[in-house]
């Protein structure tokens, strides 16, 4: 009964008519019991309205989440940091969602990738930019331009299609993870298999890099502050100049927690590359071929020309004993792809074509400053050019110098997109289902950067142990994974066997095993002989 009700009964009623007869007391306990009974009204009204409300509000969330795809793929919700646990999830399990119009979509994880298109660039182009660069004038030596530019195209081509096979892969079952793509296709060892490569790989990487660090970084201040070579303070040790530049550069941006934070950095030892390209050109326009650079320690040349007198000109193709070692070296010029899936997954609106944009801009830059590098670098000392273009230069220019320093700048910049792989490796392998967390991200860093040190510091010959693994990481990371991965496991009710995509996949991992056999046996030549080549990625 309402308020206004109960005071209708209240006056027809003689019993609680407010006659003198009635006390004070009990007209103040009905009006208090009125008040009362309307309070509980309105509340109840305020819980049903509330109650109603955040029904609404939850259905509609999940609505949402249903939409973007934020379902969940296994029973326990998949990580932040992008990791599909596949090990949970049948062979007949669907990653490819269908949408209205009959087409499928792949849905790859709940990541929500945030590195715009010009930052993956930048990590990608960084990521192919090594230490190789230095060696390309020599290669030209030995291979003359007309051959050195042709092979130089068909090697990134093949680095293209290498990346659309890797791409077409992972997207054929949704999958963003090089060690992922090995699970798929051959289970748990093919998951070791292709975490162990990157591993060894990318510490080979990176031991490259702090080694360089070690040898330039002494001079280059011995240089700058007019000190003797044979200087003993502290800041001119290499073993110590490491360890800073580990601590205070290289780790602070390893603990990043995505890579596409590296963006900025990727950018500034690109401009650091630049600037030591530019320097290579005007340094052929005042430096004049002389007597004291027309002689090559390697031996005379037999050119196709015959011509042994033209020290001082350049030769368009050229045949000799090094001619066979350069083309390796080249074959990994743009390797890349330990850094590409995990560029993929925080890519920015992520599709294969948009991925596939970033690996070709990318392989362009380089090969554009490949190209102009090792014309300019030959150009200028011709035949005399050694494996490293930088010993060429006097350590007593001021400019070079500083160039040393830009080349040295980009090489350190380099060690954390490198170091990111190997990370996300370690974490498939020992931690494939667990979510994101600072203490791990932290530890494996610090562990993998406190291990490159020890290396390069306590073993000299760090550079030909690691040699020779990149010679069998390199082209099972460009040619052989990438094609084993696609013959494997995109459906033969899509692509049969004997297609023209799968037969050309077979033969791409054919020529990868033809550069692996080639490799091994150069380097074996070189520690038998004793010769040195020139140094690759």
């Amino acid at each position: 009964m309402s308020l206004k009700g109960f005071s209708k009964v209240s006056r027809s009623s003689p019993a609680l008519s407010t006659s003198s007869n009635t006390p004070n007391s009990t007209r103040q306990l009905i009006t208090e019991m009125g008040q009362k009974r309307l309070c509980l009204q309105s509340l109840s009204l305020q819980a049903v309205f509330f109650g109603g409300f955040l029904i609404v509000v939850k259905f509609k969330m999940e609505l949402q989440k249903m939409s973007n795809g934020h379902h969940e793929l296994s029973p326990g919700k998949i990580p932040e940091n992008g990791f599909d646990a596949l090990e949970n999830m049948t062979e007949g399990d669907n990653f490819l969602p269908t949408k209205s119009n009959g087409n499928t979509e792949t849905q790859f994880t709940d990541f929500e990738g945030k590195t715009s298109f010009q930052m993956s660039i930048f990590n990608l182009s960084n990521a192919i930019m090594g230490s190789g660069i230095l060696g390309l004038a020599y290669a030209m030596a030995n291979t003359g331009i007309i051959l050195f530019v042709i092979l130089l195209i068909l090697i990134a081509l093949l680095s293209a299609y290498s990346i659309h096979l890797l791409l077409k892969t992972a997207g054929v079952v949704g999958i963003r993870a090089y060690e992922q793509l090995g699970y798929r296709a051959f289970g748990p060892p093919g998951k070791i298999l292709a975490a162990c490569i990157i591993t060894l790989h990318n510490i080979g990487a990176m031991s490259s890099y702090l080694f360089i660090v070690k040898i330039e970084l002494p001079y280059i201040i011995q240089g700058l502050m007019e000190l003797p070579e044979n200087s003993t303070y502290w800041f001119v040790d290499g073993r110590c100049l490491i360890i800073i530049v580990s601590v205070g550069i290289i780790l602070p941006l390893a603990l990043m927690k995505r890579l596409g934070y590296l963006g900025y950095t990727s950018g500034f030892s690109l401009s650091c590359m630049v600037f030591f390209l530019i320097s290579v050109i005007y340094k052929k326009f005042v430096t004049e071929c002389s007597l004291e650079h027309s002689y090559n320690e390697t031996g005379v040349t037999e050119s196709i020309n015959n011509s042994t007198d033209d020290t001082c000109e350049a030769k368009f193709v050229t045949i000799n004993p090094q001619t066979a070692f350069t083309i390796p070296i080249m074959a990994f010029a743009f390797v890349c792809h330990p850094e590409v899936l995990p560029i993929y997954t925080e890519l920015k609106t992520p599709n294969k074509t948009r991925m596939q944009n970033v690996a070709n801009i990318s392989i362009l830059a380089m090969f554009v400053m490949y190209l102009l590098t090792a014309i300019f670098g030959y150009l200028t000392f011709y035949g005399n050019v050694k494996s490293e273009l930088l010993e060429m230069y006097s350590k007593k220019d001021t400019l070079m110098l500083c160039v040393r320093l830009a080349v040295l700048i980009a090489v350190t910049l380099t060690v954390p997109v490198v170091l990111f792989p190997i990370r996300r490796a370690v974490l498939q392998l020992l931690f494939p289902d667990k979510p994101f967390h600072w203490v791990r991200h932290i530890s494996i860093a610090v562990c993998l950067l406190f291990l490159v040190n020890l290396l390069v510091i306590f073993v000299p010959n760090i550079r030909d142990i690691f040699g020779f693994i990149g010679a069998t990481s390199a082209p099972s990371l460009i040619f052989i994974l990438p094609g084993i991965f696609y013959i494997c496991i995109v459906p033969e009710e899509q692509e049969p066997l004997k297609s023209r995509p799968k037969i050309q996949a077979l033969v791409f991992v054919t020529l990868g095993f033809i550069f692996m056999i080639m490799s091994i046996t150069f380097i074996m030549i070189e520690w038998v002989t004793g010769k040195k080549t020139s140094g690759g990625h």
